[in-house]
């Protein structure tokens, strides 16, 4: 069996998109955050739409109303499942994981070490949260560990940014 089509490399991302009416260009803080979670999310993930074992997939990310859009696709374009999630049980995670970000981004310019330090920590268990609240929003629909929703979380950031 080729490497491409053994189950692990079926149940993964080869290509993310993110919706580019819905980014708003932001500092340029945002767009690393942004260009390391794509890279780091196709790198290594683990991803498969629940009943569907035709991977590898892509996926494009979109925001429409209140309303994140995860829409799947085999490697090829064809689709396999969209699937909306209301932003309302994300939304104050997300509000307060660019509190903290804001808050980083201004210390590692002028902050001690050790005060750095204690932001990024914060700013991690905020992220860890977000990322377990997008697992259970996707329990049932996709598979996937928490190392891609970590990544997934930060582009949904990234989507709901309003600079």
């Amino acid at each position: 069996m080729s490497a491409a089509r053994t189950p692990a490399a079926r149940k993964r991302l080869v290509g993310v998109t993110l919706d580019e009416k819905t980014i708003n260009r932001s500092n340029p803080d945002v767009e690393h955050e942004r260009q390391i979670a794509i890279y780091d999310l196709l790198e290594q993930n683990s991803f498969a739409p629940i009943g569907h074992d035709g991977g590898p997939y892509t996926l494009h990310l979109s925001i429409t109303g209140n309303r994140l859009v995860f829409d799947i696709r085999d490697e090829h374009g064809k689709p396999v499942v969209a699937h909306l999630l209301s932003l309302t049980p994300l939304r104050r995670i997300v509000k307060d994981y660019y509190t903290i970000c804001d808050s980083y981004y201004q210390a590692i310019r002028t902050a001690t070490p050790d005060k750095i330090e204690a932001i990024d920590m914060g700013r991690r268990a905020v992220h860890n949260e977000g990322s377990r609240i997008l697992m259970e929003r996707l329990k049932g629909k996709v598979a996937l560990d928490i190392d891609t929703a970590r990544r997934l979380f930060t582009l949904l950031c990234v989507l709901h940014w309003r600079g």
